[in-house]
């Protein structure tokens, strides 16, 4: 070491006792909980179904791009990931310009939250409202954006109440989050529902439609409720008609690229040009970019995929409830039961059968549909637990 890289003894010392503290908003947030690796078990093959990973992996289009990706990891990927968005406008029929990517829904979420809320200039916290339970990064992103969580109780059915979300909406409201289907419960919302809300929501408060598990959606056969309210809710035809809203999608579920880290959000130009400012540059890599383009590129591919489990998902709820569980209407790649005191008992249950499943104690607990010897384990520890959830099923189906 240097004389020029040595302490100077006669600098001020830190002061003794006094610790590095963060913002104070960090005293207030939950902590993000990823979902654990299911326990190893002699005997038993183990099976995580904590995350909603896709158990299929990605589909032959993407395994090629991974394939031929040429590793030039010392260049900087296209800030505008103009490959994907390119891709994206002639999948989906809407303007390049209106779609915004990032890390992930989370850091598209995280871009569009920052953006339009946070503190005004006197400090006083701006306000997002969303469903709860609902997606566990909520609180946490909202809350380190400076702004304050506006908590609106599900349904007992699990769905969002969209008439108390609408009467939640105040003057400090400047971003609402719909999420549908909603995780971790599952119920997705309907065209009509949704209209109806965003007809009683501000011109200037934003709507970000959180569709993360949409293609889930699209294979599911819908109930008379929800064919006589419209169909279900999809976001790039309803931000055709709301300049406010956004539409929030990712490549992490359906698409099976979770490790790859690349979402994306559609809105009108008039919320993208400030979008473009708040994104986080570079944050989609090349080796991303390529692999979600070879997923938009392939859509029966994916379809594939999803519609198996989709099939699978069905047949772990009409299994669920000819053992006399109530579990909500799900639209997503899980299952909820609604367990409440009991969550914790049979997330341990779960373990110590070698499947790893996502406990929100006291609430319940949500189960990713994994492989088909997953699935049927599943079902067979469920008609050896005692508790049933206490939500109700609907009943049009």
């Amino acid at each position: 070491m240097t004389d020029q890289q040595r302490p100077d003894p006669a600098a001020p010392q830190p002061e003794a006792g006094r610790p590095i503290r963060p913002r104070h908003v960090f005293g207030g947030l939950p902590r993000y909980a990823a979902g654990k690796p299911p326990r190893v078990v002699e005997g038993l093959r183990q099976y995580k179904l904590s995350s909603n990973e896709n158990p299929l992996g990605p589909v032959p289009a993407v395994r090629r791009a991974l394939a031929q990706y040429d590793a030039a990891t010392h260049l900087y990927p296209d800030p505008l990931t103009t490959r994907l968005r390119t891709a994206l406008s002639d999948s989906l029929g809407v303007p390049a310009e209106d779609i915004v990517a990032g890390a992930g829904s989370y850091g598209a979420l995280t871009q569009i939250v920052s953006a339009f809320a946070g503190q005004s200039e006197s400090g006083e916290p701006d306000e997002v409202v969303y469903a709860w339970r609902s997606f566990e990064a909520y609180p946490i992103i909202v809350g380190l954006g400076g702004a304050r969580s506006v908590q609106v109780p599900l349904l007992a059915t699990g769905e969002h109440d969209l008439d108390a979300m609408a009467d939640a909406i105040g003057e400090r409201t400047r971003v609402v989050l719909l999420c549908s289907p909603n995780n971790p419960t599952g119920p997705a919302l309907t065209v009509d529902r949704v209209e109806a809300f965003m007809a009683r929501v501000p011109r200037d408060v934003v709507v970000v439609l959180d569709e993360a598990y949409l293609e889930f959606c699209e294979a599911s056969e819908l109930t008379r409720r929800e064919r006589a309210e419209g169909g279900l809710a999809e976001g790039v035809a309803l931000y055709r008609r709301h300049p406010n809203l956004v539409v929030l999608r990712t490549f992490s579920k359906a698409a099976g690229l979770a490790g790859l880290r690349v979402g994306y959000s559609i809105s009108q130009q008039e919320i993208t040009r400030t979008l473009r400012v708040a994104a986080t540059p570079f944050a989609v890599s090349s080796l991303a970019e390529a692999c979600a383009v070879a997923a938009v590129e392939h859509p029966d591919e994916i379809a594939e995929q999803v519609g198996w489990i989709v099939a699978e998902r069905e047949r772990v709820v009409a299994g669920l409830r000819e053992i006399g569980w109530d579990v909500p209407l799900t639209r997503a790649n899980f299952v909820w039961l609604a367990l409440g005191e009991h969550s914790a008992e049979f997330a341990a249950f779960a373990e110590e059968n070698a499947l790893a499943v996502r406990a929100f104690h006291p609430e319940g607990v949500r189960v990713s549909i994994g492989e088909e010897e997953a699935n049927t384990r599943l079902l067979e520890l469920c008609a050896r637990f005692p508790g049933r959830p206490g939500g109700s099923a609907p009943a049009d189906r």
